[in-house]
Order: C-alpha cells, then structure tokens, then sequence
C-alpha cells in the first residue's frame, strides 16, 4: 500500500508544482486597454512639415533623411464599434465609433512610435486588416514598408494592402451610408470583390510571395474615392523592380483573372455586334489551359481561355438574338474584343517588365534547365519577359439566354 502511495505521489507532486508555472493571465491587458488600430494610411509629407515632428525616437540636431511619411491611423474606440445591425455607436452619426490620428515620421516604425506618444493606450496591430498607401509611396518606398511590416507579428498576412489613387488618408475619413467604421466598410468591399469574382484574394502576404518569386511580379488592388463616399475598384496597380511601374483600367481585372483562369467570373462586357447591335455578356466561369515551349532559344507561352457566361441585355439591335446562329455571332463577337483587352494587358505589361501572370514560373517549373542557364535573378526574367513570345485562344459560351419572345 505505501509502495503505491508513494507512486501516485511520485506522479501527482510534480504535476502540482508544473501547475503553478503555467498561469496564463499574469501580463493579460484587457481589450479596453487597447489601442486597436482598425486601419492605416500612408502617404508622403511635404518638407515645410519636418517642422511638426515629434523628436521621439531621436534628438533635434540627429541628422536625418529629408523624406517624411504621414500616417492616418484609424483606432476603435471600446463600446462604440458596432457589433451587429442596429448596435454600438450613435444612432444620429454624431458620435464616431472611431478615432482617427495623424502623425509624421522619417520611416513607418519611427511614425509608430511618434502615434504611440500620442495616445495612452499601448498600440496593437492584430486587428489591422486595411493598409491603404498613396501612389508616392508605391512608386518609391516600398521596401522601407516591406521591412516593417514583416518583421512586426501582430500584422496578419490577410491584411489588404491596396494603393489609392489620390491621398491614402482621405480613406481613413469617409462615411459610408452602409457602415460607421469605414475601414470595416473597405475590408467588406474587398472581400465581397473576391467572393463575386471582381478580384483576386490578393492579399499583403499574396502580394509579399509574389514580390520574393523570380518568375512573377506583384500588384495591389488601386483604389479612387468618388463623392467623398464611393470606393472605386479602379484596376490593378503592379511592380517592377520593387516599385510601382503602372496601374490598369477596371475592366483589364478580369482579363487578368481570365488569363489566370481564376473563378467565379464577375465581369460583364457591352459590345456592338455587327447584326444584332449592342449586347451585354456576363462571365460566370473560367478555365484556362497554359502550355510553354522554348523555341529559337527563348520560352513561348500558350494559353487556352474558356469562358461560360450569360446574354444579359440585347438592345439597339435591328434583329433578336432568338436563333443558335445568332448567339454564335455573339460569341464570336466577344472572342474577338475580349482578346483585344487581353492582348493589350500582356503586351503593357511586357513593356513595363511586369510579369504579373506569372509566367516565369512556368518556365521555371517545366523548363528548369532552361531556367538555371539564362535567369540568375528576378531582373533577368523581368528584362526577358518584355520580349517572349504570348499566343492565347479564346472560347465563349452562352449557356443562358433569359426569356424571348415567341
């Protein structure tokens, strides 16, 4: 009987003792100790502000670089987020469920820590989900943010980063009819995009993987504020060589994803037909095929893009479109303008040495030999990938057509 008790012994005491080291509430801070911060604008400061720096993370006479940043940083402020329809914050709008605060800084760490002077709270980031960057930025300072970014834990990968077309910070003040925070408001847009197919799920950490592979370049989401209140979608914004090199029309989106072969399809294009006059299509599917080749010593490219759609509107036309030949002509109508938009993106992005479809990938998935002998690193693919070879085919069809007449 001892023998036992002093096994049972053996094992319960040690355990007892491991206890007492694995409390986890000892540095907990309670959520209304937080500074939550929802949203983040960065744009660049013009030199006559150097002046309103705060010096906290440096001396007045500490020589510094010349070029500034401000931030916008959106806080929620504890009891007045709303959770759900009809609660938290203010029936009348009068009272704002966040807090926006702007601040200057020489780099992105450094503006962190003049906001965090600024407020009694300790900041968090592990609620970030919106970045929004002027264009000033994309085209010069992105690896400066990259760095922070990265290195900081509490910003997820799933955070947008998206690049406006005007000042980052007028996105960290609007007002949307349909939601009180805007930066919830912008985070719904993008998603709601993705989930329609008007995006791509491009990410900061999407964004951060193809910015580090050889063989593709990044793009963000590019952004317009409209009536103070409206967010415009307003194409994609894509890198070359780490910066920002151009930006595309909206509807250049989906023959990005086409050329992707990314669903669902979202996009609807209006064109004229030739006896059947304007139409509209709506793209619910796409599949795409690619297929590489080397030849007289450099890769060739091919792809077969198929899409299935609908007839949305036919209108301003002599004829109706109520016959199987007549949808064909739409189709064919539609393969040849579709592939105009299509050939204009590649061929842009060819000049500005922008492989966004990451077609350096596929060489240097199927062609690895190839690959080890001509790239040495990302700039040999972005110089070559203006000069490649692209062919594509294209195939549309109607599967739904709406009532007709009889």
């Amino acid at each position: 009987m001892n023998k036992l008790l002093r096994k049972i012994g053996s094992v319960l005491l040690p355990a007892a003792v491991i206890s007492l080291f694995l409390a986890g509430c000892w540095d907990q801070v309670e959520i209304e100790d937080r500074a939550l911060v929802l949203g983040l604008s960065i744009d660049t400061a013009p030199p006559e502000k150097a002046a309103e720096e705060e010096q906290v993370t440096h001396l007045k006479n500490t020589e510094m670089p010349k070029e500034m940043i401000s931030i916008t940083a959106q806080i929620a402020v504890p009891g007045r987020v709303p959770l759900g329809p009809g609660s938290g914050g203010s029936q009348d709008g009068k009272i704002s469920p966040v807090w926006v605060v702007t601040v200057l800084g020489h780099s992105l760490d450094d503006a962190m820590n003049n906001l965090q002077q600024q407020i009694a709270d300790p900041r968090y980031l592990v609620h970030l989900r919106v970045i929004v960057i002027s264009q000033d930025i994309a085209r010069g300072r992105m690896d400066d943010l990259d760095d922070y970014l990265r290195r900081n834990p509490e910003v997820r990968r799933r955070t947008w980063l998206l690049v406006s077309e005007g000042r980052a910070s007028q996105f960290m003040d609007v007002k949307p009819p349909l939601q009180r925070v805007p930066t919830l408001y912008v985070l719904s847009m993008m998603e709601k995009a993705v989930t329609s197919g008007k995006f791509p799920p491009d990410y900061i950490g999407t964004y951060w993987s193809a910015d580090s592979k050889w063989g593709q370049s990044a793009y963000l989401p590019y952004v317009a504020l409209r009536n103070k209140e409206n967010i415009l979608i307003n194409g994609l914004a894509y890198f070359s060589q780490g910066k920002m090199i151009n930006t595309t029309q909206p509807l250049e989106i989906g023959a990005f994803m086409a050329v992707e072969g990314m669903d669902p399809g979202g996009y609807s294009t209006l064109f004229k037909t030739k006896e059947l006059g304007m139409v509209m299509t709506k793209i619910n599917e796409r599949y795409t095929k690619a297929r590489s080749f080397i030849r007289d010593g450099k890769p060739v490219l091919s792809f077969d893009i198929n899409f299935e759609g609908d007839l949305d509107e036919h209108y301003n036309g002599k004829k109706p479109a109520d016959s199987t030949a007549r949808l064909h002509e739409i189709e064919r109508e539609f393969e040849r303008n579709a592939k105009g938009v299509i050939g204009r993106l590649i061929r842009q992005t060819q000049k500005d040495h922008a492989d966004i479809f990451g077609m350096g990938e596929i060489i240097r998935a199927h062609h690895p030999e190839y690959w080890r002998q001509h790239i040495h690193n990302k700039s040999d693919w972005e110089e070559l990938y203006g000069s490649i070879t692209v062919d594509f085919n294209l195939t549309l069809h109607l599967r739904r057509v709406g009532l007709k007449k009889t």
